[in-house]
């Protein structure tokens, strides 16, 4: 990717990395750029935000920027990230931004911008708008008197979003006792009433946002006190969402997590007996269980394994015309209903499968067995990762480790997109054989790097 952009748009921490002036910058090249790429002189950009503390700011100083150069913008408030890819579209807008930094700590922040069709921008317009920034800031032309731009705002984006997602199933939910853990993010605003607009009986937690507290030991990266909480209130499952609502976990009666591979195992089964999943294929990454490929085997479903991140897995959905697709991390995307991965989609999807089966989520989640997997991280700035890209020596010794575990285990060593760290992953049978190789790998490229 380039230099501003990751995998998930631009990410750092507010107001040191992702200053006000670069976010300036961005809403500038950004309407410049689209304005190129559409037949609109004066361009409509959707703003959605998440609840942390630096977003109000930094969604001020976006603005400012679109409206320098005449863009007009609408604002929705705190919303997830799927709302706004949906409802740009819906709204007839050039573009939408939403601003936040998805299941990270408090003090990042970031900026993921969507075309008028609610996907995320190509890597060679977001190419366009970096080098406009860094190399040729001077071409962006400033507006004056009313070729400015306006600022509107939306209050229906809550209801018009919920209603989307209730419209994916057909029934309801109705005798299901569901907890619901919203990340004291941007689930917040929806999640209460999506559930009871499907006549579930939701106990909800974590949805007191108050700048600070959003990931903070809870959400889908910290399921920890929604494991306790369901089992106080006999709930026959529950489900967390992240910071801005992109990706869901699931907790089965029991208190045993099932996670996106497990969920997007269920998925599709249920879609394939219905005659519902397009070319019987789903698309995972090189990341998904062994256990899936071993499921899928037996299904007679085919699978496609994409780079991580959810917009290589869209990205292959769209180009194959396959329609589920998703991650182990919970970002799941059904392409009839979405454009981008879908925490609150698929935990309805989830649940409307219990309704419709009469089966319990830990009877669901038994059709697939997870291989025991050990994931570590080492810390890596970019220079540390440009030496580990480099390090031939370095990828021969993972590999050789990796052949020695034979077809039951694997190796998988990258340097994540979003966070300043590489990602060390070792799948087997033995879980104490793949945690002694995976601290081996972690400290060998500690000493190298």
């Amino acid at each position: 990717m380039g230099r501003l952009f990751g995998t998930d748009g631009a990410r750092g921490i507010a107001n040191t990395e992702l200053t006000c002036e670069l976010a300036m910058q961005i809403g500038r090249a950004a309407a410049v750029v689209l304005t190129r790429h559409s037949q609109e002189e004066k361009p409509m950009i959707l703003i959605g935000r998440d609840t942390r503390i630096s977003s109000k700011m930094l969604e001020a100083a976006l603005v400012a920027g679109l409206c320098s150069v005449g863009a007009d913008v609408t604002l929705i408030g705190v919303i997830p990230t799927p709302a706004v890819a949906y409802l740009v579209g819906k709204y007839d807008c050039d573009a939408g931004i939403m601003i936040s930094a998805s299941h990270n700590p408090v003090e990042f922040n970031g900026i993921k911008i969507f075309n008028n069709q609610g996907y995320k921008l190509s890597d060679e317009i977001e190419n366009e708008i970096e080098a406009l920034i860094l190399d040729t800031p001077d071409q962006i032309p400033l507006k004056q008197g009313v070729e400015l731009g306006r600022v509107f705002q939306r209050r229906s984006a809550v209801h018009d979003y919920v209603n989307h997602i209730v419209s994916s199933i057909d029934g309801d939910l109705k005798g299901l006792r569901i907890a619901v853990d919203c990340a004291n993010g941007s689930a917040s605003t929806t999640a209460d009433l999506l559930f009871r607009s499907l006549g579930a009986d939701p106990v909800i937690i974590h949805a007191e946002p108050n700048g600070e507290n959003i990931n903070d030991r809870c959400g889908s990266t910290h399921m920890e006190s929604l494991r306790v909480y369901m089992m106080e209130h006999n709930c026959q499952a529950a489900v967390a969402f992240d910071g801005d609502a992109d990706r869901c976990l699931a907790i089965d009666e029991n208190g045993d997590d099932v996670d996106g591979d497990k969920m997007i195992a269920i998925f599709a089964k249920d879609m394939k007996e219905r005659g519902c999943l397009a070319n019987d294929t789903a698309v995972v990454t090189v990341m998904t269980n062994l256990g899936f490929f071993h499921f899928t085997e037996k299904e007679g479903i085919k699978t496609v394994a994409t780079k991580v991140g959810d917009r290589y897995v869209l990205e292959n959905m769209r180009q194959n015309g396959h329609v589920l697709g998703g991650e182990q991390s919970g970002h799941i995307i059904f392409s009839d209903y979405a454009s981008t991965g879908d925490g609150q989609l698929s935990a309805v999807q989830l649940l409307s499968i219990m309704k419709r089966t009469g089966k319990s989520l830990s009877e669901l989640a038994s059709i697939m067995e997870r291989f025991p997997q050990v994931l570590l991280s080492v810390q890596a700035d970019a220079v540390a990762k440009d030496k580990f890209n480099q390090d031939e020596d370095l990828k021969q010794m993972i590999a050789d480790k990796d052949d020695a575990l034979g077809k039951d285990g694997r190796i998988l060593v990258r340097p994540s997109g979003t966070e300043p760290i590489i990602r060390v992953m070792v799948e087997g049978k033995d879980h104490q054989e793949i945690t002694n190789i995976a601290k081996e790998i972690v400290s060998l490229i500690e000493s190298r790097i």
